[in-house]
């Protein structure tokens, strides 16, 4: 009897993960993978998030030529050899001022708390911000939370770019979101 109970909590536990799974891929592909950003708005700053190189900072600095925000501040959070920064952040004319600044904490939540203290500094009051599509929820939130409560001063923009992810590498994916949105939750608003 005991080898039956314990295939059958196997095979439940089992189901439980899977149906999990399921859950969590679904949901995430309706919440991250098919979230959108916002209509562009002239802003006073375009910012670009880290990430991985992707073209993001080309993107912001091309808003910024056309026309949309005259400065783009890149979030730095890479080592001073990275060869894609040294190239964004010299001087590259074009009437765009391109800022490089590591934020403090090297999170979406430093970022966006950079934002703040920059736009205190410079008298902004609404940004666009770059990142990948299925960060937008979570950047939203955070920015909302930590740079302003006003909806309209924030400007969600994806890179323009496709995700060709194994089903295995979106799980990963939408866990760590999942993972980090409860996080910011939890944290609340920047203090």
């Amino acid at each position: 009897m005991r080898l039956a109970n314990l295939r059958r909590a196997i095979l439940v536990a089992g189901a439980v993960v899977v149906a999990f799974l399921l859950l969590m891929g679904v949901s995430g592909y309706f919440v991250f993978t098919e979230a959108s950003g916002d209509r562009l708005q002239r802003a006073d700053a375009v910012v670009v998030l880290g990430g991985e190189h992707d073209g993001r900072e080309d993107y912001g600095i091309g808003l910024a030529r056309e026309g949309w925000a005259p400065t783009v501040v890149l979030s730095n959070p890479y080592p001073a050899t990275d060869s894609v920064m040294q190239r964004v952040c010299s001087p590259s004319g074009g009437g765009v001022e391109v800022l490089c600044v590591r934020p403090s904490t090297l999170t979406t939540r430093g970022e966006a708390e950079m934002m703040r203290r920059l736009a205190t500094e410079k008298s902004w009051h609404k940004v666009i911000v770059v990142t990948w599509n299925y960060h937008i929820p979570r950047a939203r939130m955070v920015f909302r939370q930590c740079f302003s409560h006003e909806p309209n001063d924030v400007v969600m923009q994806a890179v323009p770019r496709a995700y060709d992810y194994s089903p295995a590498k979106w799980e990963l994916i939408y866990a760590y979101q999942y993972f980090a949105l409860a996080k910011a939750i939890l944290q609340g608003d920047c203090g």
